[in-house]
């Protein structure tokens, strides 16, 4: 897994596909999971504390620190 150094979105690719960044790093620390609410639709932000405190607008893995 590779984290975006914009975003902090974990993923796989070699392209971040949550702000579509290139600049992605292996090393990062601490792992945070967004779950999507009720309506898929819905800002995480609205629901989560933790979504809004880390500024996440959309479900998904986010690294907590990267390098």
């Amino acid at each position: 897994m590779k984290a975006c150094k914009a975003c902090h979105y974990l993923t796989a690719e070699s392209m971040c596909p949550n702000c579509k960044s290139t600049n992605l790093s292996t090393s990062y620390t601490g792992i945070v999971v967004i779950l999507p609410g009720r309506d898929k639709r819905e800002d995480p932000r609205l629901s989560s504390y933790v979504a809004s405190r880390l500024n996440i607008d959309k479900p998904g893995k986010y690294a907590l620190k990267v390098r």
